[in-house]
């Protein structure tokens, strides 16, 4: 059986090339996945800019987020066999899910929900994880009460999507989303967001509701940007988490003032690390894929290409560099 992967090229790293690298072989933990569809994020696009900026001396296969058939384990997986579905977000420091088979630490990797199809699976881990994350495990919203506000920046994008429901079924908090157009903003209130406001003036918008300060602020995106509103806006002892890397200094000064803590989400944190605690992630796609199935979670797809080709690959990254993305577009192979 043949490989087929879509890489980045290394005489032209501003495009993909085709190429067939051999079958992979899973070491201790790890399963060999077919792969059946892929998720393209901000972070493809991220790394690829950066490869793109600084070269590379051979292809490098782009792609973490997807979902798949095990087709081998390694002598010590447990709880995997051959012809499970599955679904994981990848490591970042591994080859990527471009591919028709990779290779993926079953420790990181979740059962795929069986209400879904592959490409609707293939929206959601990486969001999925970096989601829950953030809101429970740098957050810990779980512990509020109903008296306390989650203010989610972005809230119609893949993270904020996924961030508004798990919010509402696992917490008390009252949920703010942020969002530009009306459609955007119907999307957040779809998904449970109890009021949703413009960007654009979030004091000014959050003012029209009573509010002052915010007890928690999940940014995901523009952290520069939206810095010195969050700064105002975060309350006494409140907490902030972001997941989009600043471009520039940010001032602490009104944190202090206020003993605010800000904590960063990073998704790879774990795999990158191979820290005592990877398994939760696998955890917590299994808890993901239980509320898909119960109904409490929808698929954040938005958008399917078809077959594993330069052209879908390169497709899907421009449509994620547009910047306009509402959901998730998959390439289903």
């Amino acid at each position: 059986m043949s490989v087929k992967a879509i890489a980045v090229n290394p005489e032209n790293p501003a495009s993909f090339i085709e190429i067939t690298p051999p079958m992979p072989h899973p070491g201790e933990h790890d399963l060999l996945v077919e792969v059946k569809a892929v998720s393209v994020n901000p972070v493809d696009t991220k790394v690829h800019a950066g490869i793109a900026k600084n070269g590379l001396n051979e292809p490098r296969i782009l792609g973490w987020d997807a979902s798949g058939i095990v087709k081998a384990v390694g002598a010590g997986v447990t709880g995997f066999k051959p012809g499970d579905e599955v679904w994981y977000a990848g490591d970042i420091t591994r080859p990527g899910s471009n591919t028709t088979h990779q290779l993926i630490d079953a420790r990181i990797v979740g059962r795929k929900p069986a209400s879904l199809g592959w490409a609707a699976a293939a929206a959601l881990p990486l969001t999925a994880l970096t989601a829950w994350e953030g809101l429970f495990e740098r957050l810990n919203i779980q512990d509020a009460g109903a008296d306390k506000t989650l203010l989610i920046i972005g809230g119609a994008g893949g993270v904020g999507s996924l961030a508004i429901p798990f919010a509402k079924h696992n917490s008390k908090v009252k949920i703010v989303a942020t969002a530009s157009r009306e459609d955007s903003a119907r999307w957040c209130r779809d998904r449970g967001a109890d009021v949703v406001v413009n960007y654009r003036d979030l004091k000014g918008e959050l003012a029209k509701h009573g509010l002052t300060f915010v007890d928690y602020i999940f940014i995901l995106n523009d952290t520069d940007g939206h810095w010195d509103a969050v700064s105002e806006l975060i309350a006494p002892q409140g907490h902030i988490c972001s997941i989009v890397e600043n471009e520039h200094p940010l001032n602490q000064d009104k944190l202090k003032s206020k003993s605010a803590a800000l904590h960063w989400e990073f998704m790879y944190t774990r795999s990158m690390y191979q820290t005592a605690d990877m398994a939760r992630q696998g955890e917590i796609l299994n808890e993901v894929a239980k509320l898909v199935d119960n109904g409490v979670v929808e698929s954040s797809l938005s958008e399917t290409l078809h077959g594993l080709s330069v052209e879908s690959i390169t497709e899907a990254h421009r449509k994620v560099l547009d910047g306009h993305m509402r959901g998730k577009v998959v390439v289903e192979y």
